[in-house]
């Protein structure tokens, strides 16, 4: 397998926290596949997205104002709640019921981080970390965890794993076998789902930018009246463009709705 590309954004990210990664790695006994870049693209560009997602909050915090908010904030409560009823929290009470608001803050901050994520790559020389299965893994690892574990906050040590085994007693088995390969399915639905739509969607996007611009340098070159000849071609990535950030919304959407899905399967007596 051919070794993958480092971007310059991961160059310099690993120019400031190689040194620690390197001894955080040799502690744990892992050895990098990089050494000159331990810290892979994908990682480097989750550190980008936490630290532009903080930027963002810590500037948009001062600025909230309950009688004229801003662009900004109405943006963001739009992402909670909104007239069409597809925020996080309208999800929640629809779906999950007493007890949902406890619920949004994880919900709504992993449907955040995937959302800006996936849109990371509009920007020249950057990648979508969710394109990596790793990334969509450790979001899933999260869900899978928690909500798992509210199920034995709300139902008990005993309760919960009831769930598993179905209303006749003499199906238990079977039940308890087919319950396990679902829920271990999920971990598998959330990740494939989000790491394959974006990886083609990155794909498809980044690949048919290249050709365009080949395409439009070559006109021109030949021809400078082949500069509004190639007007149409140049058209075709403002579309994938378009798509790519429909995915990108698309897929944060499903991440956001799957997991309030489970919690509301996981705390229900019924």
């Amino acid at each position: 397998m051919a070794e993958e590309q480092v971007l310059g954004v991961t160059k310099a990210v690993n120019a400031i926290l190689a040194k620690p990664a390197l001894a955080l790695l040799t502690l744990l006994h892992i050895t990098p596949a990089n050494s000159e870049f331990p810290i892979p693209n994908y990682l480097a560009m989750e550190l980008i997205v936490v630290v532009l997602a903080m930027l963002l909050f810590l500037w948009l915090k001062p600025r909230i104002r309950a009688d004229n908010p801003g662009a900004t904030q109405q943006a963001m409560e739009f992402v909670i709640t909104n007239p069409m009823g597809v925020g996080v929290k309208d999800l929640a009470d629809d779906i999950i019921g007493h007890g949902a608001a406890k619920h949004i803050p994880l919900v709504a901050t992993l449907g955040i981080f995937i959302l800006f994520s996936n849109l990371i790559s509009l920007i020249p020389g950057f990648m979508s970390p969710t394109a990596d299965k790793l990334v969509p893994l450790g979001c899933a690892i999260i869900v899978f965890i928690y909500y798992n574990v509210v199920g034995f906050a709300s139902l008990g040590p005993v309760g919960y794993p009831k769930t598993f085994l179905g209303p006749v007693w003499w199906l238990s088995p079977l039940m308890a076998l087919v319950e396990g390969v679902s829920h271990s399915a999920r971990l598998l639905s959330l990740t494939v789902r989000l790491w394959a739509n974006m990886m083609v969607s990155e794909l498809i996007y980044v690949s048919f930018l290249g050709l365009t611009l080949g395409l439009f340098t070559a006109l021109g070159h030949w021809n400078p009246i082949g500069y509004v000849s190639a007007f149409v071609p140049v058209a075709i990535p403002f579309a994938l463009i378009l798509l790519h950030i429909f995915v990108a919304f698309l897929q944060a959407f499903v991440f956001v709705i799957l997991p309030i899905v489970y919690l509301g399967m996981a705390s229900s007596e019924h």
